[in-house]
C-alpha cells in the first residue's frame, strides 16, 4: 500500500485517462511542385510537414523563411509574473524582444523560425563552482547556436537576441561565423537603477562591508530587495554585458543606437521590430555577415571599447569573434596602440568619475554619439557597412541631425536634471573631468607574457600627482578563492590589511577555467581600506571591477608561470602609469625586504614552484577539456577559442609521436 505522500505523486484525477489516439490533422494542402519533390531534399519537404503540424497556415509555408536565435530563461505569465525564474533579469525579458521582431517578419510575409539555448549568471555564480563553467559556457553556447542554424537549412537570414556576459559574446561568435548569411544582432539593453539604493554591482559586496561592521543586516537586506529598478535587461553598469552590446553595435552588428535601450520599454521593443526589417532589406540586397564583420569593423570596435572605458572581459571576447568571422585576432600590441590614441570620454559606473547607469549612457546618444567624436578625431572607418545597409559615415551623418538624437538628450535632462554632455564628453571636457585610457598590460618578472588591468579603474586617491600608480607591499598568497574572501572578510591576524598585494593563483585556465573573481574586487571597492590593496591574478575579473586589479597573468601558475612561485611575505613591486599606458608587475624582495626586479627574478630563478598548485578539485571535466583545447588554439590572448586546425594538428603530431 502507497504512503498518502507517494498516493499523491503517483494516482492522478481520472479525467486524465480520457486519452486521444488519432487527429485530423491540419487543413489545406503543402504548396509543393513536381519540381520540389524531384529535385530538393526530403528535410526540406519534411520541414513543410512539421510546420503545418505546428499551426501555421499551410498557404503560407512557401514564405522565405529566418532564424530568431535567443537567450531567453524562465517562464513569464502573459503580465510579467514569474511561474518559473530565470537565472537572471537579462533574459527574463527577451521573449517579448522575440515575439515583436517574428510579428514583424510575419507582417513582412516571411516565415519566423525560432529557437533558444540560455545562458547563466555571472552574478549568480561569483563565488561558487558553477564561475568555472563561466567562460568555457561562451564556447559551448557559440557552437549549439552554430548548429541550431545549421539545423534549419532553409533559413535565408539570422537574427540573434541577447544580453549579457556569455550569452551575448557567444551570439556574437554565432553570427560572426555565418559569413555567408545575412545577420542581425538585437542586444537585450539594461534594466533600471532603484530610485533610492545600489546598483547592481556595488550590491554585490554587501557580505563583505556587513563582516567589516560597514553596514547592518537590515541595511543589507533592504537594499538588496531592490538593487534591480526594472525586472529585465543587464545590469545597470557597464560591465561585461553592456559592453559587450556596445561592441556589437560598434561592429556593425546592431542597429544604430540598439545597445543600452532600457529593457521593456517602447523603444526597446521597436528596435527589436526594426531590426527584423533590417534583416530582410539585407537578404534582398545580398549583403551578407561577412561584407559587416571586417578587419576594419574590429578596430572599429576596439575605439569605441576605449572610449567607454569598457570590461576587460572583451579582450577575451572580441579576438574570438574575429576568429569565429575567419579574421586576424587582434593582438595585445594592438589593443596597447588603441588605447594610447583614443581617450576615454564616457562617465559611466564603475568608472566614473560621477557613475552614470547605463540607461543615461543611452539616452545621452549611446554608441553613435560616442562615435561622433571618435569621427572628429579620425579615430573610425566610415567605410565600415552596417546591418542598416548604410556605411558608418553615413549613419553618423543622420545621426547628428536626427530628431531621434534630439528627443533623447532632451529626455535625459527633463528626467534625470543631467546634461547628455557631461555622460558622454569630448575629448577636453574628459580630460579636465580626470578621465583616462582604459586598459595597461603590465609586464615584469611576474608577468613575463603580460597581464592586463583597467588601468581608467584605479581610484585616483592612491594614484600620484604624474598620473603613476606606485605600490611596493607584502605578498599574501592564496590558491583557492574561498580562502582570499574569508580573510577579506577577516577581523582577525589572518585579515587582509591596507598595503597587502592579495596573489591568487591557481585560478586561470587550467586551475579553475579563469574564474572571474568579482567577490573580491567588489569587497575592495566599497570596504574603506579596499584601495589601498592590490590584487594580482591568473584568473579574470567581472566587467565592473574597479581597483588596482591585476588579471590574465601569463604564463598561469599551472602552465609554469613564476606566479606560481611567491610566497607570503615576498614584496611585490606595481607600477601602472595611465598616461603612458605602462606598467610592470614584479617580485623585487623576500621576507619584507625590498629590492629591485633583477634581484626578484634571481629569486624566482632559485625557486621551485610553490608545493600546493594544483587544479581546483571541483572543476569539471567539460571546463578542463575545454582548458586544454583553447590552450593548443592560442590560449588566453588568443580568446580562449577553439581553433579546429591547431587542435587537429596537435592531436596529429601526438599520435605520430606515440607511434
Amino acid at each position: 500500500m502507497a504512503t498518502n505522500a507517494a498516493h499523491r505523486i503517483l494516482e492522478s484525477d481520472p479525467g486524465v485517462w480520457e486519452i486521444t489516439t488519432a487527429g485530423a490533422g491540419p487543413q489545406g494542402s503543402l504548396p509543393l511542385t513536381a519540381e520540389m519533390l524531384l529535385e530538393r531534399p526530403s528535410g526540406d519537404i519534411f520541414g513543410l510537414t512539421q510546420n503545418a503540424g505546428m499551426g501555421w497556415d499551410p498557404r503560407e509555408l512557401g514564405r522565405p523563411q529566418y532564424l530568431i536565435l535567443g537567450t531567453q530563461g524562465g517562464v513569464r505569465a502573459p503580465d510579467g509574473t514569474p511561474i518559473a525564474l530565470g537565472y537572471h533579469t537579462g533574459h527574463w525579458e527577451i521573449g517579448l524582444l522575440i515575439e515583436a521582431a517574428a510579428r514583424e517578419l510575419a507582417a513582412l510575409e516571411c516565415l519566423p523560425f525560432a529557437a533558444f539555448c540560455s545562458d547563466p549568471c555571472d552574478g549568480r555564480t561569483q563565488g561558487t563552482v558553477g564561475m568555472m563553467d563561466s567562460l568555457a559556457y561562451r564556447n559551448d553556447a557559440a557552437l549549439v547556436f552554430r548548429r541550431l542554424i545549421r539545423s534549419l537549412p532553409t533559413r535565408q537570414g539570422v537574427l540573434g537576441v541577447a544580453t549579457c556576459d556569455k550569452g551575448l559574446p557567444a551570439m556574437m561568435l554565432a553570427l560572426a561565423a555565418m559569413r555567408d548569411l545575412p545577420t542581425v544582432l538585437v542586444p537585450g539593453g539594461v534594466t533600471l537603477p532603484p530610485r533610492d539604493g545600489e546598483d547592481a554591482g556595488k550590491i554585490q559586496s554587501i557580505g563583505a562591508r556587513f563582516a567589516h561592521g560597514e553596514m547592518t543586516l537590515d541595511q543589507a537586506a533592504d537594499l538588496g530587495c531592490r538593487a534591480c529598478g526594472s525586472p529585465g535587461g543587464g545590469c545597470q553598469f557597464l560591465g561585461t554585458a553592456a559592453t559587450s552590446q556596445v561592441v556589437g553595435e560598434a561592429l556593425g552588428l546592431a542597429l544604430p543606437h540598439a545597445a543600452l535601450a532600457p529593457s521593456g520599454q517602447p523603444v526597446w521593443l521597436d528596435m527589436a521590430r526594426r531590426s527584423a526589417r533590417a534583416l530582410v532589406a539585407l537578404r534582398a540586397r545580398g549583403i551578407a555577415t561577412r561584407d559587416i564583420v571586417t578587419d576594419a569593423a574590429v578596430r572599429n570596435a576596439m575605439v569605441v571599447h576605449a572610449a567607454f572605458g569598457g570590461s576587460t572581459n572583451l579582450l577575451l571576447h572580441l579576438p574570438a569573434i574575429a576568429h569565429a568571422a575567419g579574421l586576424h585576432r587582434p593582438t595585445v600590441r594592438e589593443w596597447i596602440d588603441v588605447n594610447r590614441r583614443v581617450p576615454r570620454l564616457v562617465d559611466v559606473l564603475p568608472n566614473g568619475p560621477v557613475g552614470h547607469p547605463t540607461v543615461r549612457v543611452f539616452l545621452a546618444g549611446g554608441v553613435p554619439e560616442v562615435m561622433l567624436h571618435l569621427r572628429r578625431l579620425g579615430l573610425l572607418d566610415e567605410q565600415c557597412l552596417t546591418v542598416a545597409g548604410e556605411p558608418l559615415g553615413r549613419l553618423l551623418d543622420w545621426w547628428e541631425a536626427s530628431d531621434r538624437r534630439r528627443a533623447m538628450r532632451a529626455r535625459l535632462r527633463a528626467a534625470d536634471g543631467i546634461d547628455p554632455d557631461d555622460v558622454i564628453m569630448d575629448p577636453d571636457r574628459a580630460r579636465g573631468r580626470g578621465l583616462t585610457s582604459t586598459v595597461t598590460f603590465p609586464q615584469g618578472n611576474l608577468a613575463p607574457e603580460g597581464s592586463v588591468i583597467k588601468s581608467t579603474a584605479i581610484d585616483p586617491s592612491v594614484v600620484d600627482a604624474d598620473g603613476v600608480y606606485r605600490k611596493t607591499g607584502p605578498a599574501r598568497v592564496f590558491t583557492r578563492e574561498r580562502d582570499a574572501i574569508a580573510a577579506i572578510k577577516s577581523r582577525g591576524d589572518d585579515r587582509i590589511k591596507a598595503g597587502d598585494v592579495l596573489v591568487l593563483i591557481c585560478r586561470g585556465p587550467i586551475g579553475a577555467g579563469m574564474e572571474e573573481i568579482y567577490q573580491i574586487t567588489a569587497a575592495l571597492k566599497h570596504l574603506s581600506f579596499g584601495k589601498h590593496v592590490a590584487v594580482l591574478t591568473d584568473a579574470r575579473f567581472s566587467g565592473v571591477s574597479t581597483g588596482a586589479c591585476i588579471g590574465h597573468v601569463g604564463p598561469e601558475a599551472l602552465a609554469g608561470g613564476p606566479i606560481g612561485k611567491v610566497l607570503d611575505g615576498d614584496v611585490i613591486r606595481i607600477v601602472v602609469d595611465r598616461n603612458r599606458l605602462d606598467g610592470t608587475v614584479d617580485l623585487v624582495g623576500a621576507a619584507g625586504a625590498a629590492g629591485n626586479a633583477d634581484e626578484g627574478s634571481r629569486l624566482l630563478a632559485a625557486r621551485a614552484p610553490r608545493p600546493d598548485l594544483a587544479a581546483d578539485p571541483e572543476i569539471s571535466a567539460d571546463t578542463r577539456l575545454w582548458a586544454a583545447l583553447q590552450q593548443v588554439s592560442g590560449g588566453t590572448w588568443g580568446g580562449c577559442v577553439y581553433d579546429a586546425d591547431a587542435i587537429t594538428a596537435a592531436l596529429s603530431r601526438s599520435m605520430r609521436g606515440a607511434g
